[in-house]
């Protein structure tokens, strides 16, 4: 069963909240976070400190750390982020598009992640892993929460609903994409220790949606520490990290598509040619195409979107096989366009949901790419079913929309 603790969040006040809060570090660019070098509250002067440093400046350097740090310290010292007095849960409700989903912040149990409680679907990349242990042990802080999910529990719930209907939030505010972010803080010491309990009783498990690499730092940094004989009874907060766990049947995975470099020799004619093979292949036009059901694709080829349906046979039934991505990795990119394998190859990149069909026809219009693929979205409980199995995804197969923020609350270690 799932073990989660309270914390000491340490957070922003209602008047600067807005302010504070960021995109996570890692869904924009250098460039795009230099953008709010200008706000002094700005949480990208700790995520992405870089923008404070000079522009030719290697973002894994050690000056980069040192100066989150120093940032870090800045906003604690000036009062902009200010430790709640209790160990306390928070609520977090997010609003897209006139859908909410509502998730619980919590400490949750690495030694969980470690014994396969905390399910997992994606492999982590070294380099990516080793740069938020750098942050994590040099700002001694968890800055981005882990997107979490678990099926639906009705005593968990119950105890969320109420306390959203009997309380204020502390802060309620639209961040400037439109999403509206609304949060409680949990702080009634009897309604934490039910939540704690529900979860051991009736949550077996709970599965990373979004945050591989930050959930696998924390690990590692938890080790690093136990080794050093920092753990005395193994409750310490550094034997979990922040995150936030949503019901599934409010989780919103987007679809995330492919553009490819070039066409590995092919022309537009024989390309379509061959997919014709492992596809039935019907022109659309100008409009963009985007997959109404599981085993269609659109295709943009040389100014022409086309509708792909897999033909019968192309495809296995097991968890990973039936996925669209391994589909459409199996019988085009790898077997047509030659990428064998999408994390390292240059030649094809990911272009997540939120960014629409326009954005995939202009990667192809403007001459960057020669070919772009829109993929019906997995769906949670295929997310659930293939960790469950123990198997992981082919990269870059979930987009999850809408991002939490960081910034709202702190994790201290």
């Amino acid at each position: 069963m799932a073990k989660i603790t309270p914390f000491k969040g340490l957070r922003p006040s209602k008047e600067l909240a807005a302010q504070v809060a960021t995109l996570p570090y890692d869904v924009v660019s250098v460039a795009e976070a230099r953008e709010f070098k200008k706000y002094p509250h700005n949480f990208y002067h700790v995520t992405r400190s870089e923008i404070d440093l000079p522009d030719n400046i290697d973002v894994h350097s050690a000056q980069v750390y040192e100066k989150a740090n120093e940032n870090f310290d800045q906003m604690v010292q000036d009062r902009i982020l200010v430790q709640d007095n209790e160990p306390c849960y928070y609520i977090y409700e997010l609003v897209m598009d006139g859908r909410s989903q509502t998730g619980l912040v919590c400490g949750s149990s690495v030694d969980d992640y470690n014994n396969g409680i905390i399910k997992k679907h994606e492999f982590t990349r070294p380099e990516k892993e080793q740069d938020r242990i750098n942050h994590i042990t040099t700002t001694g802080a968890q800055t981005g929460i882990v997107f979490m999910a678990y099926n639906d529990c009705e005593s968990v719930q119950t105890v969320i609903d109420t306390w959203k209907k009997d309380h204020a939030p502390v802060y309620d505010f639209t961040a400037e994409d439109g999403i509206r972010h609304i949060f409680w803080v949990l702080n009634d010491y009897a309604k934490v220790a039910t939540i704690t309990r529900s979860f051991a009783s009736d949550v077996p498990c709970t599965y990373i949606a979004d945050g591989h690499h930050r959930a696998a730092s924390a690990a590692k940094v938890c080790k690093e520490m136990r080794d050093n004989g920092y753990s005395v009874d193994g409750d310490e907060a550094f034997n979990y990290f922040v995150t936030c766990i949503f019901p599934a049947s409010q989780c919103h995975i987007m679809d995330y598509n492919r553009v490819a470099k070039d066409l590995n020799g092919h022309t537009a004619a024989s390309l379509l040619e061959l997919l014709n093979q492992d596809f039935e292949v019907s022109t659309v036009g100008t409009d963009a195409f985007k997959p109404a059901q599981p085993h269609e694709f659109g295709m943009y080829l040389a100014g022409t979107w086309y509708k792909l349906v897999s033909r019968p046979g192309t495809y296995t039934t097991d968890p990973i096989g039936i996925l669209d991505v391994s589909i459409l990795s199996n019988n085009v990119l790898d077997k047509l366009l030659g990428i064998k394998d999408q994390r390292v190859d240059k030649r094809v990149d990911f272009v997540g949901g939120i960014r629409g069909m326009a954005a995939l026809q202009q990667r192809v219009d403007s001459g960057d790419m020669a070919v772009a693929f829109s993929i019906h979205p997995v769906s949670i409980q295929q997310l659930f079913a293939i960790a469950d199995s123990g198997n992981v995804m082919p990269p870059k197969s979930t987009w999850f929309e809408p991002k939490l923020r960081d910034g709202l609350v702190v994790y201290m270690i």
